[in-house]
């Protein structure tokens, strides 16, 4: 007689830190366009990588980027900068979790640190057949934290209205930003 023990993982909360990941790339020549630089769609790539390990660290599943919502270029990242890429999940909801992600450059011979861009992604932790699976809670820390956690739905909702998966009326969050509420 075999005896098959069934473990359930328990969901518990976790914190916006423990998703926190930190990672540093130098820019090379191959990394660069004409104007030596860093080549935007480059920058995308190494967002994409942090965000992911991001989002796995809070899912501990297996991730697929669902959305790329916005990247800020504010400033450009010249050749032979240090960048710092920090990424942690701002909110989860029922598979899917909000990265933010913020990317510093330093000229480290200069001793000069600008921040350059920030972003948000949207990940789907997934099961071994790619089918979507839920995901632990998150609880914000921080007034930062907080803050982007209140924004994450808002943000969430005006991703799904401008993909038509929901309609305006089913995105109570966003009528304060198109109607005057009197």
């Amino acid at each position: 007689m075999q005896v098959y023990a069934i473990f359930v993982m328990e969901k518990k909360k976790k914190t916006p830190q423990d998703s926190a990941v930190v990672m540093t790339e130098i820019v090379l020549p191959n990394d660069t366009n004409t104007l030596n630089n860093l080549m935007g769609g480059k920058l995308m790539h190494w967002l994409d990588i942090a965000a992911a390990i991001s989002a796995q660290r809070h899912s501990n599943r297996i991730v697929v980027t669902a959305s790329v919502d916005n990247i800020s270029f504010a400033e450009p990242i010249a050749l032979g900068d240090v960048i710092t890429i920090k990424a942690q999940v701002t909110r989860a909801f029922n598979s899917s979790m909000e990265v933010y992600l913020e990317v510093s450059a330093e000229n480290i011979p200069a001793g000069k640190q600008k921040k350059t861009n920030r972003a948000f992604f949207t990940f789907v932790a997934v099961d071994q057949l790619g089918n979507p699976i839920s995901v632990p809670e998150i609880t914000p820390e921080t007034a930062e934290e907080q803050e982007l956690y209140a924004g994450a739905l808002r943000r969430r909702q005006l991703r799904l209205l401008l993909a038509k998966r929901i309609k305006p009326d089913e995105a109570p969050e966003l009528k304060s930003l198109f109607f005057d509420e009197k």
